[in-house]
């Protein structure tokens, strides 16, 4: 049951950080016209996240 609860914790940290993540990303790509940059931080944020909830849940 504890052990559920840290996944469901770590899940909602990761999006936390995705979302957040991914509107950096977009500034990059709006304002300072990185484009390369900001598809760079948004595609290794999204691999990060799932690759790290794949290995928490995977327990």
């Amino acid at each position: 049951m504890l052990a559920s609860f840290y996944h469901i914790l770590f899940l909602v940290f990761t999006l936390y950080v995705l979302v957040y993540s991914t509107s950096y990303g977009l500034y990059e790509i709006k304002k300072e016209k990185n484009s390369f940059g900001g598809v760079l931080v948004i595609a290794f944020t999204i691999f990060s996240v799932v690759f790290s909830n794949i290995m928490v849940w995977q327990n």
